[in-house]
């Protein structure tokens, strides 16, 4: 799996994913009114949701790719910071 040219079914997913986020955001009810669709419907929005996060798991893991990184920006602050310890000379006994 290449970040930069992602496979076919890599590609399916993701249009799948955005084209049901935006199917969620445009039928989303406004407070107080209904939702327009049933619970069986947003059950299985859920499990396609999740059947879609499996299958890109997988696809990474096959790449070998670490699903826990993260991007960083070049000018983004750093969370860490290194000490450097100086040590007093030994005194003589």
């Amino acid at each position: 799996m290449d970040i930069e040219n992602p496979s076919k079914e890599q590609r399916i997913l993701r249009v799948l994913r955005t084209v049901l986020g935006n199917i969620v955001k445009e039928t989303a009810p406004r407070p107080g009114v209904p939702r327009a669709l049933s619970d069986d419907t947003v059950a299985d929005i859920r499990d396609l949701f999740g059947l879609i996060a499996e299958r890109e798991a997988e696809l990474a893991e096959e790449a070998g790719l670490d699903r826990g990184a993260r991007p960083h920006f070049s000018d983004e602050a750093k969370t860490t910071h290194a000490v450097k310890i100086h040590r007093p000379p030994k005194k003589p006994s």
